[in-house]
């Protein structure tokens, strides 16, 4: 090492003065990228090194699909129901599912579809809860309909500007009968009902603050109020894990209905649901197609990249969605013991779809893709073609393998471009 002299160079006044206010400049620019922050930089990205989604915690590396569905598997999800989601009390087995047709047309949509709005309705221990489904079944159709399932955010009335549809049990609730929220049809564009049906699938949908009013103290309003919590509280489910909970519900009383392909059963999430589509495509296999649109951190983003919306942040705003132990990993992403691409591992040997858009940065698109494409080695294990390139696809250039991702022009939303493609690779998945 060069060793220098200790003499003192005298700077100019104004240039002292330069170098303060650049360093001042400095310490608040680190302050306000705090590391709990939303990062928009790449090149603040660090370097961070992803588990191996087929290497077990104690060490051994799985290379069939007994290994994989016997150890690695059970591993992964218990890591990120204790970490991540919470667990799902086992006393929820116990909840009465009930369910009523309220009110039914056989000719909406100018006689393409059968609308029908069916109250499910939860009790146990003498607490009830209440939802009510939208379901759109074709009326032009050979056999059994495959049926896309999906929360809506805004109620059932924002899907379609429809004086029959009825409001959801959360927003009958609201005071204020001028709310914008309760215009009809002010979330339509959200909700290609008319291209699924022609398309030939059902859809059902509902209102996801039927299950858990979205705030922070939405718990004993929620189905989470049906069942005393059976584990450390760390672990303990929240919104997240009831929202998944209830997409289940819905698949219940859909595989029992005539009309429906109990083997072709699609979810589909956007944002916060992207996140809860994928939850319950892990825990529930009937879901032969999961679909993440825009799910972001803590769905199909990897939380490692430190990218768009972070850990930190996430569980600071929204303290109800995961379990508590998440939140310990604010700032601290690289200790995580997992990170997303082994969620959607989980959803192997079924079809999975991830959607991101250019505008929606927040959301991380480019960790959207990486997550897709480095859980790709677990179906590959069961002979099937996932991503098979880390360099993201073009723009509107989606990839239909077993693993299908797109990434759009445009901002976080659901759009008839996502639709489309929902739809294609369904088709495909189906061999329609």
């Amino acid at each position: 090492m060069k060793h220098h002299s200790s003499s003192v160079i005298q700077l100019p006044p104004s240039f002292r003065c330069f170098v303060l206010i650049m360093a001042l400049l400095s310490v608040m620019s680190v302050v306000a990228q705090g590391p709990n922050e939303a990062n928009y930089d790449e090149a603040r990205v660090p370097q961070y090194v992803l588990p191996d989604v087929l290497t077990c915690a104690d060490g051994t590396v799985v290379t069939s699909v007994r290994a994989w569905e016997r150890h690695r598997r059970p591993e992964l999800m218990a890591m990120l129901a204790s970490l991540e989601y919470g667990f799902t009390p086992k006393g929820m087995k116990n909840v009465r599912m009930s369910h009523q047709l309220v009110k039914e047309n056989r000719e909406a949509l100018d006689g393409l579809a059968t609308m029908q709005q069916v109250q499910l309705t939860f009790s146990r221990g003498g607490v009830t809860r209440e939802a009510l489904m939208l379901v759109f079944i074709p009326n032009v159709r050979k056999g059994r309909v495959p049926v896309i399932v999906g929360y809506n955010f805004r109620g059932n009335h924002s899907v379609m500007e429809n004086e029959e549809i009825l409001y959801s049990p959360y927003f009958q609730q609201l005071p204020n009968r001028e709310d914008p929220v309760l215009k009809r049809g002010n979330q339509s564009s959200r909700w290609a009902v008319r291209d699924i049906v022609k398309r030939g699938y059902a859809l059902v949908t509902m209102c996801y603050q039927d299950i858990f009013p979205d705030v922070a103290d939405g718990g004993p309003r929620s189905v989470t109020a049906l069942c005393d919590a059976e584990s450390e509280p760390g672990t303990a489910w929240q919104a997240l894990g009831a929202w998944a909970w209830g997409s289940s519900r819905m698949a219940d009383w859909v595989v029992k209905q005539r009309w429906a392909n109990k083997h072709q059963l699609v979810i589909m999430g956007h944002s916060r649901q992207g996140k809860a589509a994928l939850w319950a495509g892990a825990q529930d296999k009937r879901f032969a197609v999961v679909i993440s649109n825009d799910s972001g951190c803590g769905g199909a983003a990897l939380s490692k990249r430190e990218f768009g919306e972070r850990v930190g942040q996430i569980t600071r705003s929204f303290p109800h969605w995961f379990c508590p132990n998440f939140s310990r990993y604010g700032g601290r992403e690289q200790e995580l013991p997992f990170d997303q691409h082994e969620l959607l591992a989980l959803i192997a040997p079924r079809h999975l779809y991830v959607a991101s858009a250019v505008e929606d940065r927040w959301a991380d698109p480019h960790g959207e893709y990486l997550a897709a494409y480095h859980a790709s080695p677990v179906f590959a294990l069961y002979g099937l073609k996932g991503l098979s390139s880390p360099d993201m696809p073009a723009v509107n250039a989606p990839i239909m393998n077993h693993v299908g991702y797109h990434i759009r022009e445009g901002i976080h939303d659901v759009t008839d471009y996502d639709w489309a493609c929902y739809l294609d690779f369904c088709d495909k998945a189906f061999g329609r």
